[in-house]
């Protein structure tokens, strides 16, 4: 495990921000670190960054105590904050040869990770220009790129998307699946779920300064109990015929939106899907259409925080 929680606890004077939690970070995944406004998730990873100190607890990498000794993470971190944090006046290969020499990298070495860099965030031909003349993508990736200069372990991402163009945001997307691809552990922090859904292999969700959910997209899934939903068309008036479709195996419940619709809520499987599939197609009512609504992470979400991520 890369790092490790335990009982990690976080106040400011009489306000608790991160209150006793425990967290895994699996070596080699990109994890989804979710949660409404005010839930703990900045204040949880400045701990894991060392910028703040926990008031109780444990916090582990790679099996060391980092709050005794907070040098055993520091060489392997990167860090991309949510604000932009780079000289504006300097072009960007100022920014990164600057920010290469805090990391102690000089000379060829620090030429070397600079292009490599540079090819990574996708921005070499615009190396030369000042950062003031970036667009808010263009700047967005050069903070990524400071991030990368020294070959973390472990790269820590505060919403890095946030108000940027479509294009940049999929390109910033693409390089932390790259990154993930070539070993490196992400924890990923979005107030978009689709970016979430999209990259991350595991999901922790935060609100009110605890943990209320961790594993897997799936198995978060699984666990919440939301069911899928099948949503069918059909050439004729079908709302009569309720008590027909109620007696279908792994139908749970059955509303018809028209006269003409049905929505069944089903149990099990995508095996027991078909079954449905095929028993609906057996009752011979003129099926036109029929739609597979799976639950997804942001029904999760709102089902165990009961507010969207920008509450």
């Amino acid at each position: 495990m890369m790092i490790k929680a335990e009982n990690l606890k976080k106040t400011f004077g009489e306000i608790t921000a991160v209150d006793g939690i425990d967290l895994e970070i699996e070596k080699g995944k990109i994890v989804g670190l979710l949660g409404p406004n005010g839930a703990g998730k900045s204040t949880t990873i400045s701990m894991i960054s060392t910028l703040y100190k926990p008031t109780s607890g444990r916090l582990y990498f790679d099996g060391k105590d980092i709050i005794k000794e907070p040098k055993w993470i520091k060489p392997h971190l990167g860090y991309v904050p949510q604000e932009i944090a780079l000289y504006q006046t300097l072009s960007g290969y100022e920014n990164l040869k600057y920010f290469g020499g805090l990391y102690g990298l000089t000379g060829i070495e620090l030429k070397k990770r600079i292009d490599a860099v540079s090819e990574i965030i996708g921005i070499k031909d615009r190396l030369k220009d000042k950062v003031e003349h970036y667009s808010g993508g263009m700047k967005r990736r050069i903070n990524i790129g400071v991030a990368l200069l020294h070959s973390p372990k472990l790269i820590i991402m505060d919403e890095p998307t946030v108000g940027i163009d479509p294009q940049s945001r999929n390109h910033i997307l693409e390089t932390v699946k790259y990154l993930n691809e070539e070993g490196m552990t992400v924890i990923y922090t979005s107030h978009y779920m689709e970016e979430v859904e999209a990259i991350c292999q595991s999901v922790c969700i935060m609100d009110h300064g605890k943990v209320i959910a961790q594993g897997s997209q799936e198995a978060l899934i699984e666990q919440s109990d939301i069911h899928t939903s099948i949503h069918m068309k059909f050439d004729q008036i079908i709302d009569n015929h309720l008590d027909q479709f109620k007696q279908l195996d792994h139908v749970m419940a059955v509303t018809a939106p028209s006269k003409e619709e049905i929505l069944l809520l089903v149990s099990g499987n995508g095996n027991a899907q078909k079954d449905i599939i095929k028993d609906v197609m057996d009752l011979n009512q003129g099926l036109l259409s029929f739609d597979i609504l799976k639950p997804n992470l942001e029904q999760v979400f709102l089902k165990l925080t009961g507010r969207g991520l920008r509450d």
